[in-house]
């Protein structure tokens, strides 16, 4: 079916959501590779993306493990032919199955990009939603090694460019009472799940998701809430209750209303509407079972999450069914819905927040990033929240995507660039270069930034653990899961490697110069990570340990069981890989 298909032919069933996989998933590491948007914006050509083939080979970046070849936004015709995706006859007159000929005839990988929604968000009217399977058998027939796919126009969120009354699909009404049997129970008395929920004038509101897109919003944690009664019966029965409720199109009210018993779900959609979110009316009956004894009777709304799990999930349904190509399936839902809960189903990457710039480059132009800021785009911003998250990835799940990496472009200088490469690395983050390759000549400063081995090395590591943050000098009990927004501080990472080694990073997020020297131990480190760590005893037990400079090269050895960050300069980062000498 083409076109956009009802919203009650689109739901999964929340228990169908809590499986643990939908999909039979091939374990892999973190792509590499480029992606054209940083560099080109809707700009990108086919004569811009052959320069850049060409020049992955010419630096060898291929050799390092830099595949993929991504086309992102603005690359297609404003419109569909035929109800087909078609190439921008100026931007790529040869046709996509020529890219990726060319591609691949360089040994490299080849990648394109759409959208779960009707539109791109460049605003050309050819998003895949509705045209699932047309479009995934175009994709296999023009022998794609990746895809990306975007949430702008989303129908069922209130998305980027989306309605923002769309809203009321993904929070349940303002909820103040329900009867059952003549019972009436108020909603102010129940049990809130989570953190999303609260209780204003004697009702509850906000229940449904967290919206994820946002910096300040920590990913730890319970971020959907519910709204639960325990409903005694002296009987098993069948009875009706009634809601009382106030709807609305806003974030934090909706329309959409979950109602379940225990993992029974009783009722799943629109109620009608109310005059407004604070005028209160009773909902028609609602037939519910209860058994003898104590029941759990919930009030959700997860469509927030549903929906979106069920949008990506078609696609690489239909991806599966039109052939067998082996495809990195890159979700690019900016954190919105907590894809790090839902992502590992059905992606093998998941973006974490908006994006990292709005200020793209052009054909000459090479755009402009910032290390801090207020929102998302920064580096530190997109760190801050990919730092707490490293519980939710790894091999056979999948990875936290802080966004491509702005290296080469203006506003950044050659220290931050650095810190950035090597906070990507240890993060288990994608690394896929976002500059035009142009620039770069082999040995200069940015080539060293991206070509170096010793770094790439912790990224691609056969164990796929990201690392964790073992200490911050912030004041904070947690530094593993709390979600820090201040810069003024030096953050300690510890990554265990496959083959017994430990890697830390010492990480000045600050842009003036520290002088802290923290240090941690060989205790503290395996107290954190120890469960990971192959080899545990072995490292715990060593009389010395070999360490290297990861930027430097320079090795020396210790017989010290503490490491330390000594100076570190404004931005600046320290990246040591240690292995115990036995």
């Amino acid at each position: 079916m083409n076109g956009p298909a009802p919203i009650n032919d689109r739901r999964l069933r929340f228990d169908s959501f809590a499986e643990d996989d939908l999909f039979a998933k091939k374990p892999r590491l973190p792509a590499m590779g480029w992606n054209s948007w940083n560099a080109f914006g809707s700009g990108n050509t086919e004569e811009l993306t052959k320069a850049m083939v060409i020049k992955i080979k010419e630096l060898g970046l291929d050799k390092l493990g830099y595949k993929y070849v991504v086309l992102d936004d603005g690359c297609y015709r404003p419109e569909r032919v035929d109800g087909h995706l078609q190439s921008d006859d100026v931007k790529f007159p040869s046709g996509f199955k020529a890219m990726a000929d060319f591609v691949h005839e360089h040994g490299l990988k080849y990648g394109m990009y759409n959208d779960i929604g009707t539109k791109l968000c460049s605003g050309a009217e050819v998003g895949i939603y509705g045209f699932e399977k047309t479009d995934c058998e175009d994709y296999i027939k023009w022998e794609i090694d990746f895809i990306k796919v975007d949430n702008c126009y989303y129908m069922w969120d209130n998305a980027t460019f989306a309605d923002p009354e769309n809203a009321r699909y993904s929070y349940a009404p303002n909820i103040k009472s329900i009867e059952i049997d003549g019972i009436t129970y108020s909603a102010s008395d129940a049990k809130i799940t989570g953190t999303r929920a609260e209780v204003k004038d004697g009702y509850v509101t906000f229940i449904g998701t967290f919206d994820g897109t946002a910096p300040d919003h920590s990913p730890v944690g319970l971020r959907s809430s519910e709204l639960v009664f325990g409903i005694s019966s002296d009987e098993d029965k069948e009875t009706d209750m009634r809601i009382t409720y106030a709807s609305g199109a806003v974030e934090g009210t909706g329309q959409w209303l979950q109602v379940a018993v225990g993992e029974n779900m009783y009722f799943d959609g629109l109620e009608a509407p109310t005059q407004s979110q604070d005028v209160f009316t009773v909902s028609p009956a609602i037939n519910i079972h209860l058994s003898k004894g104590m029941n759990k009777l919930r009030i959700m709304n997860h469509r927030r999450q549903e929906n979106t799990l069920h949008s990506y999930a078609e696609i690489r349904r239909e991806l599966e069914n039109a052939g067998s190509r082996d495809i990195v399936f890159s979700i690019c839902e900016w954190g919105k819905t907590q894809p790090q809960d839902w992502g590992h189903k059905v992606g093998d990457s998941w973006r974490i927040l908006n994006d990292i710039t709005f200020q793209v480059g052009s054909d000459g132009n090479p755009g402009t990033a910032a290390w801090e800021g207020d929102y998302t785009t920064a580096i530190t911003s997109q760190y801050n929240k990919a730092v707490i998250m490293d519980e939710f990835a790894g091999l056979g799940k999948g990875w936290n995507d802080p966004d491509m990496l702005v290296i080469g472009m203006d506003g950044i200088d050659d220290v931050m660039c650095r810190s950035h490469m090597a906070m990507w690395c240890m993060m288990n983050s994608p690394l896929m270069l976002g500059l035009d390759l142009r620039r770069v000549t082999k040995g200069d400063h940015f080539y060293n930034i991206i070509a170096n081995k010793d770094l790439i090395a912790l990224n691609q590591d056969a164990s796929g653990v990201q690392a964790k943050r073992i200490f911050t000098t912030y004041n904070c009990s947690e530094p593993d899961k709390e979600c820090i927004r201040d810069n003024n501080r030096i953050d300690i990472l510890a990554k265990p490697l496959a083959n017994g080694d430990i890697a830390l990073g010492f990480f000045n997020l600050s842009k003036e110069i520290k002088t802290d020297d923290p240090a941690v131990s060989v205790e503290q480190i395996l107290d954190s990570i120890g469960h990971k760590t192959a080899g545990k005893d072995i490292f715990a037990n060593a009389k010395e340990y070999r360490i290297k400079d990861l930027f430097t090269g320079t090795e020396s050895v210790s017989d010290s069981h503490e490491f330390r960050a000594g100076t570190l300069n404004a931005c600046d980062c320290k990246v040591i890989r240690i292995t115990p000498v036995s």
